[in-house]
């Protein structure tokens, strides 16, 4: 490059260091790396708070797209009067022109990979079946699963004394499912709307690598709880497995990908804390059990 001289090599390195970090930042966000170990996949959870569409949410969002403009004005402030002299240089030149040409194509070329990227990003939309459960419908009356070691978005204990007295649904759940998940939380938090009673609902994590209690909070905003009376619990991985096994919870976890098959199972609880009923369906099947409770 004839035309670039021996000042210009800070400020045009500045910007190709800008140009490196924003790509490898915004396609560590943005796109899932197969085969990663599960480290990559917890790291970009706590970093972007990653919702079930596999993107940022709102938090996420302003950490992108500050990240860029913070960097940029930082170089500005630095190296302020060589950047000004390199950018006239380049104007007046045509190959500067022609470098130029290419970074607002680079710059442009990145936009457009992530708007792809956000426009694919759709959450499957699963629709539980199930009308009204009928009269014959079968209680369980199981006791309540003894499960040690487990919190909730608050940094609490979790254990039945955490409900009250009151009825409530528990389910199974985790934050990186982009199927049965959301579609399982929608039909409790449905089947509550119907009743018009505050039942708390309670959403046990299935995959505790990733849904870590440091991001419980995320996931009560992002499977839209009510963080007054819901639950959304955690906790290392042996006592979450350990739960799961005492609530029996049929699963098989991929661990290349971390992603958990799973049943969408919401146990019906009454108010002393027995197991009354256990559905797979929808709103209306969960309302009309919610009923019987006691």
């Amino acid at each position: 490059m004839s035309f670039l001289r021996s000042e210009d090599r800070w400020p045009v390195g500045a910007v190709g260091f800008i140009l490196a970090v924003s790509t490898v930042w915004w396609g560590f966000a943005l796109w899932q790396i197969p085969g990663a170990p599960e480290w990559v996949d917890r790291a970009r959870a706590v970093c972007f708070n990653v919702d079930a569409s596999g993107l940022p949410d709102a938090k996420g969002w302003l950490m992108l797209i500050g990240q860029p403009p913070s960097m940029v004005i930082l170089f500005s402030v630095i190296w302020r009067t060589e950047a000004q002299n390199t950018l006239d240089h380049f104007i007046d030149c045509r190959g500067g022109r022609m470098l130029l040409g290419w970074l607002v194509l680079g710059v442009s070329s990145m936009m457009m990979a992530a708007s792809a990227r956000v426009a694919d990003a759709r959450v499957p939309d699963v629709t539980l079946a199930g009308a009204e459960a009928p009269s014959t419908y079968p209680r369980l009356d199981r006791i309540w699963p003894d499960a040690a070691g487990l919190v909730a978005q608050d940094g609490l204990p979790f254990t039945h004394e955490r409900l009250e007295g009151r009825p409530a649904f528990v389910t199974f759940a985790f934050g990186h499912c982009e199927t049965v998940c959301p579609a399982v939380v929608h039909a409790a938090r449905g089947a509550r709307e119907q009743l018009g009673r505050e039942l708390p609902i309670v959403v046990l994590t299935l995959d505790p690598w990733r849904d870590t209690p440091s991001r419980l909070p995320a996931l009560v905003g992002q499977f839209m709880l009510d963080p007054a009376v819901d639950l959304m619990v955690s906790g290392d991985v042996e006592a979450v497995e350990a739960a799961l096994d005492a609530w029996g919870i049929p699963r098989d976890r991929d661990t290349r990908t971390g992603d958990v098959t799973h049943p969408a199972l919401v146990y019906l609880i009454d108010s002393d804390g027995t197991l009354a009923y256990a559905s797979t369906g929808g709103p209306e099947q969960l309302s009309s059990l919610a009923r019987r409770l006691r």
